[in-house]
C-alpha cells in the first residue's frame, strides 16, 4: 500500500504544483500586493501563476510514462504525458492573454481559478475509471463557470456564465446517468474493466440508453451540434482570457478523458462502419453528431457579425472534425486527433488574446471593430494572419497539418467509399465554406481603412511574447510535425 501511494504522489506532482501555485498567488495578493495599483497585482499574479505552469510542465515532461497508477486508477502512458504537456502550454498561453486583458477587481482570485481548471484538466488527461473522470469533468467545469461571469461590470459575462452552468449541469446529470448505468452493466468502473465485461455483452437497449447518455454530455462539453447552444453566448459574453481557455485547453482535455473513454472502455462497442453489413455502436453516433457539427458550425458563422461568435461558430465547425478525428483514431491512434487539438487550441487562443490587446482601446466585438489593424497595429495584424490561417487549414501552417492528418486517418479506415471518408469528403469541401468567414475577419484587419477615431495599439510586452511564441509555434509545428506528434508514439 505504501508503495501505491508514492507512485500515486509521484503522479500528482504536477497538480500538486499548480494546487500550492493557486494558494500562493491567493496568500501573496493578501499579504502584499493589495497595497500595490491593480495592473502590478495582475501582472505579479500572472507571473507567479506562470512560475507554477511553467515548472508543472517542466516535471511533468521529466516524468515521462510510467504506465498504470493506483491500481489502475490513473493511467501515465505517453499519450498522457502528451495531452497533459498540451493542456499546461495552453494554459501558459491563456495567463499570456490575462496580462493583455482588461484589469480586473481580483486579478490573483482569477488567476487561481484558471490554475484549479487546469488541474481538473490534468487530471482529465490520465483518468482511467468513470468515477475519477467525472470528478475531473466536475473540478474543471465549476472554475470554468465562475470564470465565464467575472466580468461583473457587463451583464453579458453574468449571462453568460449563467447559461453555461445550467448546460453544463444538464450535462452533469446526462454524464453520471450513462456512468451509473455502464457501472450496473460490467460491474466496474475501470476502463479496462467495463471494456472486458462488454465482450460478452449484446448490444442491449440498457447499454444503448447509457451510451446516448454519455455521449449526449461529451456534445455538451465539446460544443458539439446539436448540443452547442451555449457556446456562442458564452464566447460572446466571457471575459476574453476564458473564452481562450474554454475554447483551447477544455476542449483538449475533454478530447483526451473521452479518447480514453470511448476506445478504451467502450471499443468494443464501437460498431462497425462497413456498408452493408454494419453493426450498431457509438460510431455511428458520433459520425451523425460531426456531421451535424460541421454543417452548422460552417454555415452558422457565415451570417456572423460578431467576431467572437464568429469563432464560436467555428468552434462547433472545428468540433466535428475533430470528432472525425476520434473515429478515425481507433485505428491511426490517437496522434493526429492530439496534434489537431493541441495546434486548434493554439491558434484559438492566439486569436482571442488579439481580441483581448484590443480591448484595452475600446471595443472590440464586431468584425467592424477590427478595420485598419495593420495601421493601428502591424504586430497583431501579423499574428492574427497567422492565427486565423491556421484555423483555415492553409499550408505551411499547424493547422493544415492537422486537417491534412485527420483527413488521411479517415480514409485509411476503408477508403472513400466508406461512411469514414464521406465525412472526411464533407469536411474537406466545409473547408471552403470556412475560408470565407476566416478571409472576412482578415479583410478587415488587412485590407480596411481605419475609423477616424480609431487610436494606435500599444501590446503590453508580456502579451507581444505570447502572441508571437503562438504564432512560431504554429509555423514551427507546421514546418516540422513530428515535434509534436513524436510525443504520442
Amino acid at each position: 500500500m505504501n508503495a501505491l501511494y508514492a507512485d500515486l504522489f509521484h503522479a500528482l506532482v504536477p497538480e500538486t504544483i499548480l494546487t500550492v501555485s493557486a494558494l500562493l498567488v491567493i496568500g501573496f495578493d493578501l499579504a502584499v500586493g493589495r497595497r500595490r495599483p491593480l495592473a502590478a497585482r495582475q501582472t505579479l499574479a500572472v507571473f507567479l501563476g506562470a512560475i507554477g505552469v511553467v515548472t508543472a510542465l517542466v516535471i511533468g515532461l521529466s516524468n515521462g510514462a510510467v504506465g498504470s497508477v493506483f491500481g489502475g486508477a490513473m493511467m501515465l502512458d505517453a499519450f498522457a504525458v502528451a495531452a497533459r504537456a498540451g493542456v499546461l502550454a495552453l494554459v501558459l498561453l491563456t495567463l499570456g492573454v490575462v496580462t493583455a486583458a482588461p484589469v480586473t477587481r481580483q486579478p490573483a482570485e482569477y488567476v487561481a481559478l484558471v490554475l484549479f481548471a487546469a488541474v481538473g484538466f490534468l487530471q482529465m488527461a490520465v483518468a482511467q475509471q468513470l468515477l475519477l473522470g467525472f470528478l475531473a469533468v466536475e473540478l474543471a467545469s465549476i472554475s470554468l463557470y465562475v470564470l465565464a461571469g467575472f466580468d461583473k461590470t457587463r451583464p453579458e459575462s453574468a449571462e453568460a456564465a449563467l447559461k453555461y452552468f445550467l448546460v453544463g449541469a444538464i450535462s452533469a446529470a446526462f454524464m453520471l446517468f450513462g456512468f451509473s448505468l455502464l457501472y450496473g452493466i460490467a460491474g466496474s468502473i475501470a476502463f479496462p474493466d467495463i471494456a472486458h465485461a462488454l465482450i460478452y455483452q449484446p448490444m442491449s437497449p440498457l447499454l444503448a440508453v447509457a451510451l446516448v447518455m454519455v455521449l449526449v454530455a461529451f456534445g455538451f462539453k465539446a460544443a458539439a451540434a446539436p448540443f452547442h447552444l451555449w457556446a456562442p453566448d458564452a464566447y460572446q459574453g466571457a471575459p476574453t482570457p476564458s473564452a481562450a481557455l474554454i475554447a483551447s485547453a477544455s476542449k483538449l482535455a475533454g478530447l483526451a478523458l473521452f479518447w480514453r473513454l470511448l476506445w478504451g472502455g467502450l471499443g468494443t462497442v464501437a460498431g462497425n462502419f462497413t456498408l452493408g453489413h454494419g453493426t450498431p455502436g457509438w460510431l455511428s453516433i458520433v459520425a451523425v453528431i460531426a456531421a451535424a457539427s460541421l454543417l452548422l458550425g460552417n454555415f452558422a458563422a457565415l451570417a456572423q457579425h460578431n467576431v467572437r461568435r464568429l469563432l464560436a461558430y467555428s468552434a462547433i465547425a472545428h468540433a466535428g472534425a475533430l470528432l472525425l478525428g476520434l473515429i478515425a483514431s481507433g485505428q491511426a491512434g490517437p496522434g493526429p486527433l492530439y496534434y489537431y487539438a493541441a495546434t486548434y487550441g493554439i491558434a484559438t487562443a492566439g486569436a482571442f488574446g488579439v481580441l483581448a490587446v484590443l480591448e484595452n482601446f475600446g471595443r472590440c466585438q464586431d468584425l467592424a471593430d477590427l478595420a485598419g489593424l495593420h495601421r493601428r497595429s502591424p504586430l497583431l495584424a501579423a499574428t492574427l494572419l497567422v492565427f486565423i490561417l491556421s484555423l483555415a487549414g492553409i499550408p505551411p501552417l499547424a493547422g493544415f497539418v492537422g486537417k491534412f492528418a485527420v483527413f488521411v486517418a479517415a480514409f485509411q479506415m476503408g477508403g472513400i467509399a466508406t461512411p469514414a471518408g464521406w465525412l472526411a469528403i464533407l469536411a474537406i469541401l466545409l473547408s471552403a465554406v470556412a475560408l470565407y468567414y476566416y478571409l472576412m475577419i482578415l479583410k478587415q484587419a488587412l485590407v480596411a481603412a481605419p475609423a477616424a477615431d480609431a487610436a494606435p495599439v500599444k501590446v503590453p510586452a508580456i502579451a507581444a511574447l505570447t502572441l508571437l511564441a503562438a504564432a512560431a509555434l504554429l509555423i514551427g509545428l507546421g514546418v516540422f510535425p513530428s515535434l509534436l506528434l513524436q510525443l504520442v508514439a
